[in-house]
């Protein structure tokens, strides 16, 4: 899930979703008025069809999709909701006994569904791309999912390109050992955690646009199913570059899972933040500052196990 391809089919699948419950309820209240927009006959049998089989179905699809409810699949009926409704207008087209009113507002209609059934297999085919339950699965029980927002003075280019650099994250992601670049914009992960535990993942870009964003997830059989994705702009002012981050992780259940959690901390939106402080001291200063608590300074590991800081002495 991307902050920029990712974030415009998020947008898109919204829409699409309100569009369904929109349009679903004006179906359900209002069935001869719809029967009327689209030219279509208005008595017993039309306004059934038009309430059960368009309405209740829109709004069924607008609620799977707004809930995160396999949003995938509510996205494809729609689409075969779609040529239903393409089919049934071409018979209204086809009646004869339409007049040029009713005849101008079929067109009109089957123009609008053309154009919603482009978009909704656009959404469909990206969120399929894309992994398809992605909101069901960042509200899955035992996920963690966490923001972050810093600003580094220092230009967009220079951030971005260290970040892009998957190599340089364990210096800043107290929960990494290494990350280690495979090319083909895969790379693979390594943490280690209490009691020695190694957890070893491969990941992919799976969206980048230079100097704005790069995003990440795990691939294959990962011991932790996980995303990431980070965005960059410059700062106002002249003051170098706002950074926001976005990490979700979905620990394995049982005693593996449990050992996740405990790596990836009881806090995991302060441990962002320190991620990201250290990442800001990287950038400006060139290492992570030291400190007694911390002596080793740039491996950001050794921070998990730090000791109450006092300065450093000579």
């Amino acid at each position: 899930m991307s902050v920029g391809s990712s974030d415009g089919t998020r947008r898109l699948v919204d829409g699409l979703g309100w569009f369904s419950l929109g349009l679903g309820s004006a179906q359900l209240v209002a069935p001869g008025v719809m029967n009327r927009l689209v030219g279509a006959d208005d008595d017993a049998v039309s306004r059934a069809v038009q309430r059960w089989l368009g309405g209740a179905r829109e709004v069924a699809a607008g609620v799977g999709i707004e809930l995160r409810r396999r949003p995938v699949r509510w996205l494809w009926a729609r689409v075969a909701g779609d040529v239903l409704d393409l089919t049934m207008l071409g018979a209204v087209l086809g009646s004869p006994r339409r007049g040029r009113g009713g005849r101008r507002r079929a067109v009109v209609a089957t123009a609008a569904v053309v154009g919603v059934t482009v978009a909704d297999v656009v959404a469909a085919v990206r969120l399929s791309r894309d992994g398809g339950e992605g909101g069901e699965r960042d509200k899955a029980v035992g996920g963690i999912d966490v923001k972050g927002y810093i600003t580094v003075n220092r230009p967009v280019g220079v951030v971005f390109a260290y970040w892009q650099d998957v190599e340089n994250l364990p210096r800043f992601m107290a929960h990494l050992q290494s990350v280690r670049s495979l090319g083909g914009g895969r790379s693979r992960w390594r943490a280690a955690g209490p009691a020695g535990v190694e957890v070893e993942w491969d990941a992919e870009i799976s969206g980048e646009r230079i100097d704005e964003f790069i995003a990440w997830r795990s691939v294959g059989a990962a011991s932790v199913d996980n995303s990431g994705e980070v965005e960059f702009r410059a700062a106002p002012g002249g003051r170098g570059t706002e950074i926001r981050v976005r990490l979700t992780y979905h620990p394995p259940a049982g005693k593996l899972g449990a050992t996740v959690a405990k790596l990836f901390g009881e806090a995991p939106e302060q441990q962002v933040r320190d991620d990201l402080r250290r990442f800001k001291q990287v950038l400006e200063t060139g290492e992570v500052v030291r400190s007694e608590g911390s002596p080793e300074g740039p491996r950001a590991r050794r921070q998990v196990f730090q000791r109450p800081a006092q300065p450093v002495t000579s």
